[in-house]
């Protein structure tokens, strides 16, 4: 294994979660693309498949976070979601001010789960927020 290279996040909704991840969060977009065809098809086991892509990253930063909204197929909502749930739970963001993104954030209608807290060891701040999607994302402040 040699790095993470990214995390896919399917939405229903592209300009929402661009929103939440490039104009709250602020990361950059690094490719927008449409991918259809029979590679894409073939590689996700679906037929004809067609998505809209857009991989982003922080500016100090080389791990992807994928945003993907399927032209040709319709998830479904995840109800009742826990983040105790199996599966993928949530993705973590380093900032340099867990307290001001909580509070910035929260005024734009983000919703947390806590207030930053800090963690037993002392060595950290955290809170967890949701996007668009209600995908739990962590914010941490290393102390």
């Amino acid at each position: 294994m040699k790095n993470v290279r990214h995390f896919g996040i399917v939405t229903n909704d592209m300009e929402k979660s661009l929103r939440f991840y490039r104009d709250l969060l602020g990361l950059q977009i690094k490719r927008d693309m449409l991918e259809e065809g029979k590679f894409i098809s073939t590689i996700l086991g679906l037929e004809q498949v067609k998505v809209r892509t857009i991989k982003m990253a922080a500016k100090d930063g080389d791990t992807l976070v994928e945003l993907l909204e399927y032209k040709s197929h319709q998830g479904k909502e995840r109800e009742n979601y826990e983040i105790f749930d199996l599966g993928a739970s949530h993705l973590a963001f380093t900032v340099n001010d867990v307290d001001g993104e909580y509070e910035s954030l929260q005024k734009e209608g983000v919703v947390f789960i806590s207030a930053p807290q800090v963690s037993p060891d002392g060595k950290a701040k955290v809170a967890f927020c949701l996007d668009p999607n209600g995908v739990p994302v962590e914010l941490v402040q290393e102390l």
